[in-house]
């Protein structure tokens, strides 16, 4: 179940705070000229930042200092980024009454065409149906404001969104008053028409000629307050929910591209291999139904009449390959690598009078593949190309594209097509820069898509990393606590890092001088890493090594690497001090914000009761995107629940309940929220249990999801509760992410509190193959054949 508190008016007290709130209301926009009515706003002099509990007392005798992310985080990177070309995005009023937008963010699932329907609706005083978003193609003019990732799409179009939305609401109103000769202040809006007080009514469809503009024109509107919304906080079912589990609903290899056939590739067994020449291509020509065969960088590709013809092709084909970069390592080699890189503590190993808590663990590689595989359709000729795909960058998978067919960006023309997942997935466009190879190389149009075998082997990972942690205790008091977090190099070449060079010199100046002369990965870390704590001294710093890895920036980024670490650490001085884990909490916890949550958890998951022998709870808290998550969960280590047989299935420790609360800000769509908090959920008991992908010999094991043990229905909770709690604030926060890192670390504190065992390699269950490793030669399985049997 999900628990909404009741929505806080946006003003109260005196008459300077009522006109100070009013102002934060207040916009400069624009009406376009055309036929038709087109607005837009402009954001770009100036943003009311939004600040999630950053005040409230210090609760704790030794308080820290402010951290980098509550002065400027990712999210005002993020938003400072897409601010100049905010009056670029409008909203269109047709003939019919109708409320048109293309959003240029992408949505992969996450729910952000319905939140965004839900803001056009409220702002417009239209029904739902009457709302159409739209995935915007590639637009160059955007700029930065092009990039979906960082949990930033809401907290960054919430404003401009609405704003260009009254706007058009105040210019309907407008043109209602000059058709009914009364004043404007006499008219209301209703479900997409105007109402005087006479009961005359005109549709926003009969008003939208007249209140379009023959010449363009700037405007200045104010928003509706909370206390007036009627939509944004209530709970409304996503939009495409009825085509996506009833098959209707067009993913990239659901579309019909005149001409467009299935290809696949033949990848070597290394990561990151080449292939040096097919040996037996002429063979491979005349085998049914294959009609193009080309060598490109990645592998060789085949194109034919169906992907079971491609299955059967590439099993066939005879490759020299050349070893890849990490030819001949293995998980035990980049460990010591990663040891060699890490970043000494400040603090001495023996303090004078002080005890000391030294943490270190480990966090293997992991496959951020989503639902929908890697898929792209191109069709390239000599005057230009036209590319269909998932993208959450797509300008910049335009530019690599160009830059790759030697053609300019404007003769490429990308389609945004909504994706089955992401997770950061689809940050990169490796699909589509290789659907564009393959129909260059073949001279006609292919539907491209990853086999599962390609993506743990030859698709982005998360980056191996190990994290170690010192705090120094004195008289029950935390003096200091050193982070040091040690990776793989993490792939920021998607976007966030132009984003970094581009905008950080509007940050406050003390982070600006802070992360001066950082790489692009230690300013995210810097800027998205956060301790909720007071903890005296407090410093969390990155370094990375090894760039032969392909790596991205899966779910959360560092974050949940570095809040297991933290917590179980948490967990360590609680118990140096002789408190349990919500005790040392409730103590050390500094934001009244996080406080809240933490005790909100507490309260319904009943902390504290009595378990039997084997099973525990765990607690732990997050803070990030201008929001918060605390998580209760409980697991059961007994030996009959670790060792339970299911068919074909990995079972392990079981967490039997979670509950989540989380602060969100101003919460657009409940219902959505809560559906990102559980799958957030599962995302972090993946990655504390059970998902990894082993290295040996230069090669990934894994090969497709029945080896890569991603979260299961046989894993998941019997009971699963999330509290959304009451925002203080005016602004939405990032919620895409946000349970991801909690929630992998309350599992991982349960899990040692059960077994009274520190956990320090993770996925708990890494150390043991428990598959028989599918053949790198040839990569992929043979096709399955008997799918009617097992319907």
């Amino acid at each position: 179940m999900t628990e909404t508190a009741a929505r806080t008016p946006d003003t109260g007290g005196s008459a300077e705070q009522a006109r100070a709130s009013l102002d934060r209301r207040r916009f400069v926009g624009y009406v376009l000229g055309g036929a038709t009515l087109v607005t837009a706003a402009d954001m770009s002099l100036g943003r009311a930042k939004s600040r999630l509990g950053l005040g409230g007392a210090a609760h704790a005798a030794n308080p820290s200092a402010p951290q980098i992310p509550e002065l400027y985080d990712l999210e005002d990177l993020q938003t400072d980024g897409a601010l100049p070309t905010s009056q670029l995005i409008t909203v269109t009023i047709d003939e019919r009454g109708h409320a048109n937008f293309e959003f240029p963010r992408t949505e992969v699932g996450q729910g952000i065409i319905t939140s965004t329907m839900m803001i056009l609706a409220e702002e417009l005083d239209l029904p739902m149906k009457k709302v159409h978003v739209q995935l915007a193609p590639a637009r160059p003019e955007l700029l930065l404001n092009q990039l979906t990732g960082g949990s930033n799409t809401t907290v960054s179009t919430f404003t401009p969104v609405r704003v260009a939305a009254a706007i058009a609401r105040q210019q309907l109103l407008e043109a209602a008053a000059a058709r009914l000769g009364g004043d404007v202040t006499r008219l209301t809006t209703i479900a997409g028409t105007v109402v005087d007080t006479a009961g005359n009514i005109l549709s926003y469809g009969e008003l939208s000629a007249d209140a379009a503009s023959d010449a363009f024109k700037e405007v200045s509107v104010t928003l509706r307050p909370p206390s007036s919304f009627r939509m944004i906080g209530t709970g409304q079912r996503r939009e495409d929910a009825r085509a996506a589990v009833t098959g209707k609903k067009k993913f990239t290899t659901d579309l019909d591209v005149k001409g467009a056939l299935p290809t696949m590739v033949c990848r070597p067994p290394d990561h990151r291999g080449t292939a040096v020449r097919l040996r037996n291509e002429s063979a491979i020509m005349k085998m049914p139904g294959v009609t193009h065969v080309a060598q490109i960088p990645t592998g060789i590709a085949v194109r034919a009449k169906t992907f079971g013809h491609c299955i059967d092709a590439i099993r066939a084909m005879d490759v020299e390959w050349q070893p890849g970069p990490v030819a001949g390592k293995s998980d035990d080699t980049i460990l010591e690598e990663l040891a060699a890189a890490e970043l000494p503590m400040v603090v001495p190993d023996v303090p004078v009078l002080a005890e000391q808590i030294d943490t270190k663990f480990e966090f293997m590689f992991r496959s951020s593949a989503a639902l929908e595989p890697y898929a792209a359709i191109a069709d390239v000729r000599e005057d230009g190309a036209e590319i269909w795909a998932g993208l959450k960058v797509p300008i910049l998978a335009q530019e690599n594209i160009a830059l790759e067919l030697g053609m300019t960006p404007d003769q490429v023309k990308v389609n945004v097509i909504t994706g089955g997942g992401s997770f950061g997935h689809k940050l990169f466009g490796d699909h589509a820069i290789e659907a564009a190879r393959c129909s260059a190389a073949m001279g006609v149009p292919v539907k491209l898509m990853w086999h599962r075998a390609d993506e743990p082997r030859q698709g982005r990972l998360h980056p191996m990393a190990t994290s170690r942690v010192r705090a120094t205790v004195l008289q029950g008091q935390v003096l200091s606590f050193e982070q040091r977090h040690t990776s793989v190099v993490t792939d920021f070449s998607h976007g966030l890092g132009e984003i970094i060079t581009s905008t950080l010199d509007e940050a406050p100046t003390e982070v600006g001088r802070f992360v001066g002369g950082f790489t692009f990965a230690q300013t995210i870390f810097t800027l998205t890493q956060e301790l909720p704590y007071n903890m005296g001294v407090i410093t969390q710093l990155l370094n990375e090594t090894n760039q032969d890895f392909s790596t991205g920036s899966m779910r959360n980024i560092y974050s949940p690497d570095t809040c297991v670490a933290a917590e179980l650490t948490i967990d360590q001085i609680g118990a140096k001090m002789g408190k349990d884990p919500l005790e040392i909490r409730r103590e050390l916890v500094r934001n009244d914000r996080v406080r809240a949550a933490l005790e909100a958890v507490a309260k319904r998951g009943n902390w504290g009761r009595r378990m039997p022998a084997g099973t525990a709870q765990g607690i732990a808290l997050h803070k990030e995107y201008k929001g918060c998550t605390a998580v209760l969960v409980e697991i059961d280590c007994r030996p009959q629940t670790v060792n339970r047989r299911i068919p074909n299935a990995v079972t392990g420790p079981r967490v039997t309940k979670a509950v989540i609360a989380v602060d969100a800000g101003l919460v657009i769509n409940p219902m959505g929220l809560e559906a990102q908090m559980q799958g957030g959920f599962m995302d972090g008991m993946a990655l504390t249990l059970t998902s990894s992908c082993h290295l040996e010999d230069g090669k990934f094991l894994e090969a497709s999801w029945d080896n890569y043990f991603y979260t299961r229905q046989w894993n998941v909770p019997f009971d699963l509760d999330v509290i959304v709690m009451d925002p203080d604030t005016e602004q939405p926060g990032g919620a895409g992410e946000a349970a991801v890192g909690s929630s992998a670390a309350a599992i991982a504190c349960a899990y040692a509190r059960a077994t009274g065992k520190l956990p320090t390699r993770f996925p708990i269950n890494h150390d043991t193959i428990s598959f028989k490793p599918k053949t790198f030669i040839p990569p992929i399985p043979p096709s399955p054949r008997n799918g009617l049997k097992n319907r």
